[in-house]
């Protein structure tokens, strides 16, 4: 029963935690960009986007569709470098629990 009640105890420590770095990721914010930096998206580290900056040079009617691409491509780079930043602060959370391989969290 000791074994019990101390699993209770780091879970119920890890979920405080959990909570704390979620709050926490919602004010990290991430930046990608596209077109050698011409596009840059922010983006917070949970996926909400904060704001979008485009090079006035690209600003041509006739590359709208260009710069719609640039848009997408930055997003898709800060998404994913939001979610390598979240993946590692969930490792770093979860390091002294015995949990299952491949098991992930939040459930």
């Amino acid at each position: 029963m000791k074994d019990i009640m101390g699993l209770m105890k780091q879970a119920q420590a890890m979920q405080a935690k959990m909570g704390e770095m979620q709050a926490q990721l919602e004010q990290t914010e991430v930046q990608g960009q596209s077109g050698g930096g011409l596009v840059r998206v922010t983006l917070t580290a949970k996926g909400a986007m904060r704001g979008v900056t485009i090079d006035p040079s690209l600003l041509k009617p006739e590359e709208a569709e260009i710069v719609e691409d640039l848009i997408v491509t930055a997003h898709e780079d800060a998404r994913r470098k939001g979610e390598a930043l979240m993946e590692e602060k969930m490792k770093s959370l979860t390091a002294g629990l015995p949990l299952p391989p491949g098991m992930k969290l939040p459930f």
